[in-house]
Order: C-alpha cells, then sequence, then structure tokens
C-alpha cells in the first residue's frame, strides 16, 4: 500500500523487519540531533525550541514528500548563519517603533524557501545544485565558520558584544576584559575540551549528548544559574503548535531576497550531501525530485514556528552507521524529540549557554574542510583561489553578501573558463592515424596547401571577439600557397548571433587571400544561426562538411590521413 503512494517513497517496500533497524537508529539520530537543535537557534537569535520543532516536523515532511530513504533533514549551522543574515537584513528594513518577532520572520524565510524549492522544481531548475561548485562551498563555509565562531564570544563569556564582523568582535572582548565571567569561560571551555576528547578517542557516546547530560547534572548540582551563569531558560513542552507568520507585515523585497539567499546556499550544500551519501549506498539522487521533499521540509517548519532546515549530513551519517534503511527511522526520531519536550524540558531549562557554545563552536570548526582545501590546492591552483575569494568575502562582508561574493565568484569562474577556449592549428604524423595539434606535437606537420583549426568550445558574445582576433590572426600568418582554411568545429556546439559575426568577419579575412573557408562537423544548431546571419551564403553551402578528412578531399584532393 505504501509502496503505490508516490509520495512515500522513503517508506516505499515498508515491511515489520525494518523495525529492528530503524527504530534504534532512530532514537540515535535524536540523541545526536537534540544538542544541535537547542543550539543552532542562538546563531539566529531564536529561542531553543524552534531547533527542536524543526527537528520534530522537517523530518516528517521530509518522510512524506521526500525521494530518499536514508536522507535524514534538520537544523544546519551553515544555514543557520545565512537565516541570521538574512533576519538582520528584514529587521534593519522595518521601521524604528515596530516590534520584531524573530521567530515570526524565521517561519516567513522557512516557507519562503519552500516556495523556491517547490517553483524550482516545477521550472526543472535542478541544476541549480550545481551553480555552486565545490570549491566555492567549501571556501564559503570555511568563511561561515569563523563566523560562527566569533559568534561565541559572548556565550563563552557573558560579555555582550556589540560589534560585528572577525576582528572587531575579538579587540572588544580584549578591551571588556573586565566584564568576563570566568566560570562561564572556565566551564565552556571544559566542554569544549571534553567534545575533543570524545572524538580524539573515538567514543561511543557521541560527544554533544555528553556534553548536554553533563552540563545539565552539574548545572544542579551546583546551582550554575544561581552563580550568574546564563542557562537555556524555559522550553514549552509538548507539539508545537500550527502559525501563519504574518508575511504581509514585513518587507517583502527583504523577505525574498532572503528565501533566495537561503534556498541557494541550503539546496547547494544539501546536493552535495545527498550526492556524497548517495554515492555509498547506491541511492541514485535527482535533484529535481529532491526539491520536493526539502520544499515540504522547510514549508512545515514554517508552518509550526520554526525555521530553514537542509540536508543533514551528521544526522544522516548517524543514520547509515547505525543500520536505518528508511525514513521510519526521521519518523522515530521526531517521536523521541516529542517525547523530550514532554519529559525532558526541565531538565533543558538548567542546560549552560557556555555548553551550547561549545557545541557550536566544534560544529563550526567541523565546516573547515581543511583536507578538502588541500585537495583543491593539488588538483587547481586557480580553484583553490575561488575558493579563498569566496572565505574572504563571507569573513569581509558578512554572511548575506558573502554568499553574494560566492555567487559573482561563480560566474567570474565559469566565464574565466570559456572566455578563452583552447584552440590551434592541426597536423598530422607519419605513421600515426588521426590529427595532432601543432603547438603540443612537435614532431606533427601542418598539411601541405591547407590549415586546420580547432576551436574546443562554444562562440558566444563573451568569447567572440577573441575567438574573431585569434582567427584572422592565424589567417594573416599562413604560409603562401595555402588554398584552404578548415574550421573543424565538431567541438563547438553552440553559436550565438556575435558568434556569427564574428566568423563573418573571419570569413572576410579569408576571402582578401583568396583562401577558402570551409567548416566541418558543423551542429544542426548553429548551422541555423550561421544561415539566419548570412554566414553559409557568403561561404557556400558546398563547403559545409561532415569531418576534416572530407573537407580536405574535396578541397585539395588529400585528407592528409598517415
Amino acid at each position: 500500500m505504501i509502496g503505490s503512494l508516490p509520495m512515500l517513497r522513503g517508506l516505499a517496500g515498508f515491511n515489520k523487519d525494518w523495525l529492528r533497524s530503524d527504530i534504534p537508529a532512530g532514537l540515535s539520530i535524536a540523541a545526536v540531533g537534540l544538542p544541535s537543535a537547542i543550539a543552532y537557534p542562538a546563531i539566529a537569535g531564536l529561542p531553543p525550541e524552534t531547533g527542536i520543532y524543526a527537528s520534530i516536523v522537517a523530518p516528517i515532511a521530509y518522510a512524506i514528500f521526500g525521494p530518499s530513504k536514508l536522507l535524514i533533514v534538520g537544523p544546519d549551522a551553515a544555514t543557520m548563519t545565512v537565516l541570521a543574515a538574512a533576519m538582520a537584513a528584514i529587521i534593519a528594513a522595518e521601521p524604528a517603533a515596530a516590534s520584531v518577532d524573530r521567530v515570526a520572520i524565521a517561519s516567513a524565510l522557512a516557507i519562503g524557501v519552500g516556495v523556491f524549492c517547490i517553483a524550482a522544481k516545477l521550472l526543472r531548475l535542478g541544476v541549480l545544485a550545481s551553480f555552486l561548485s565545490r570549491p566555492i562551498l567549501v571556501g564559503f563555509f570555511a568563511g561561515v565558520s569563523l563566523s560562527i565562531l566569533v559568534g561565541q564570544i559572548n556565550r563563552f563569556t557573558g560579555v555582550k558584544i556589540e560589534s560585528d564582523g572577525l576582528l572587531a568582535p575579538v579587540i572588544e572582548i580584549l578591551s571588556k576584559a573586565a566584564l568576563i565571567h570566568w566560570p562561564s569561560l572556565l566551564f565552556g571551555l571544559s566542554m569544549f575540551a571534553l567534545l575533543w576528547i570524545v572524538r580524539a578517542f573515538d567514543l561511543k557516546i557521541p560527544g554533544p549528548v555528553l556534553v548536554v547530560v553533563v552540563s545539565v547534572v552539574l548545572s544542579e548540582l551546583f546551582d550554575f544559574r544561581g552563580h550568574g551563569m546564563a542557562v537555556v531558560g524555559d522550553i514549552p513542552s509538548g507539539f508545537p503548535s500550527f502559525s501563519l507568520p504574518a508575511v504581509h507585515q514585513m518587507p517583502i523585497t527583504q523577505l525574498v531576497l532572503g528565501s533566495a539567499v537561503i534556498f541557494l546556499v541550503s539546496f547547494g550544500a544539501g546536493i552535495v550531501t545527498a550526492r556524497s551519501f548517495g554515492s555509498r549506498t547506491g541511492e541514485d539522487v535527482d535533484a529535481n525530485q529532491e526539491l520536493i521533499g526539502l520544499g515540504a521540509a522547510n514549508i512545515a517548519p514554517g508552518l509550526f514556528g520554526s525555521f530553514p532546515i537542509s540536508m543533514s549530513d551528521s544526522r544522516t551519517a548517524i543514520n547509515l552507521s547505525t543500520g536505518g534503511v528508511s525514513q521510519l527511522a526521521g519518523l522515530v526520531s521526531a517521536a523521541t524529540l516529542v517525547a523530550a519536550l514532554v519529559f525532558l524540558h526541565s531538565a533543558l531549562r538548567i542546560l549552560p549557554i557556555p555548553a551550547l557554545a561549545a557545541i557550536l563552536a566544534t560544529a563550526a570548526i567541523s565546516l573547515i574542510d581543511v583536507q578538502e582545501l588541500k585537495k583543491i590546492w593539488r588538483i587547481s591552483r586557480m580553484e583553490f583561489v575561488f575558493a579563498l575569494i569566496a572565505m574572504w568575502g563571507a569573513i569581509s562582508f558578512g554572511v548575506l553578501n558573502g554568499v553574494i561574493v560566492a555567487v559573482a565568484a561563480t560566474f567570474v569562474y565559469l566565464l574565466r573558463k570559456t572566455m578563452f577556449p583552447r584552440d590551434g592549428l592541426l597536423g598530422h604524423i607519419e605513421g600515426r592515424h588521426g590529427f595532432f595539434d601543432l603547438a603540443r606535437f612537435p614532431e606533427a606537420r601542418p598539411v601541405e596547401g591547407a590549415a586546420v583549426f580547432a576551436i574546443q568550445g562554444n562562440i558566444l558574445f563573451y568569447n567572440a571577439d577573441y575567438v574573431r582576433t585569434r582567427l584572422t590572426t592565424v589567417a594573416k600568418e599562413l604560409a603562401a600557397g595555402t588554398k584552404c582554411f578548415v574550421l573543424d568545429a565538431s567541438a563547438i556546439t553552440h553559436v550565438d548571433s556575435t558568434g556569427a559575426v564574428a566568423l563573418d568577419a573571419v570569413a572576410d579575412a579569408l576571402a582578401k587571400r583568396d583562401i577558402v573557408f570551409a567548416i566541418a562537423d558543423l551542429s544542426q544548431e548553429s548551422r541555423g544561426i550561421l544561415e539566419r546571419a548570412g554566414v553559409i551564403k557568403k561561404i557556400g553551402t558546398h563547403n559545409l562538411f561532415n569531418g576534416r578528412e572530407e573537407a580536405l578531399r574535396a578541397l585539395i584532393g588529400n585528407s592528409a590521413e598517415q
């Protein structure tokens, strides 16, 4: 029955034997997810219960609408940082006298992200997942991590920090050293060290869970709150209630822009997570289908007083490592968190804020993928530079503007790769079949009486002038006695109107030297453009050929093949 419902793909083929795997996996996901669910909202200045609400309703929505059996959605540190920046922009655009409801703003943004996901699915824009390249994302998240780390200064020290940026808060805390609540700082650093000890010794119990348990016990025994240490405070018990944020009372422009930026970052990073785990499990990842699951998983928190989420690598890793086999694990984790709200809210209310700072700081450091940066450096120095640009953007201009810098860097990177397509004159090597680049193969010799020139890339408005200059320069330097110039267009998939004008100029330059201009292996689409531009009429349809060999046989009576 379940398998026949396309919206329940994550539970397709369900049988009771899965319970033995999915129930323990769900309990583990909840145990690991609870500390981060409480800690992450602090990044955006939201109450801790909003993170628990998101961790309850988002997995339920994804289990219904998501295509993957194994992916688990939930709060994400990077998404929370972008959310914080989007919320700050919306609040800044509000009238000075207006009351600010941060939860309502976060909920509206979550619904906005969900709407963008659904719209992108309808327009089949799953390709947007690949828009931010891996190097750009790695650099951006490294910058975000530093922003998160700086943001924990006030939670570690108990000192209110007024300044923004990377260095200004550090300078401010140094100037306010006399105000530091040293018990908070020492306790926070102790919990931070405990997290790294757990990781270093690979203990079975998750570090955040241990920190929460130890912190709550010590807080109860030594009355941390009574000694001036900040604690979480009251957390509502029970399931979150349905509510619609008053979107009409918010600045629509900032709301739409903020939702778009969060969508781009959360979906781009989420698909990287999905594909990473999919490669391990053999599960196919369809970015367009994931848009439906992610859209529902964002709209649901928005309707229950919470914030945007993404695909969670830590929760998905726990699901895989504990043997989860379906979205039932996500549903079990949601039910477990509901029980935690009902039965543990009195314990969670005394959880020290410095402990949450330790969890957030550790999560932030995990966003800095040093190994991936080293790999990028080893593979491509240029891509490493773009990773640094994305990191610099997030640090120097703030997270929201950092996304714009990352997108701009992606544009520049794409243009840089395509503005100067690889090209060259081709010849042949005695005793070997085929054509070879004369610049790459010193033993290659040009075709007698002809020039064969290959361009490996499209001829479009932004590189047409470069291509025209290259071709006309080569045409002017051709040896006397050259009868024809054959453009190998096998790697040219598209020529636009500007590219057609460039080729028209090349045809004129060759005609002045009485050299026949021929084109080999021209795509049907490009041929249509050149016909409408008059280029084909100028060079003659009889000078269009299916391949280089055919062109040379027709024009000089020799294919130049050996």
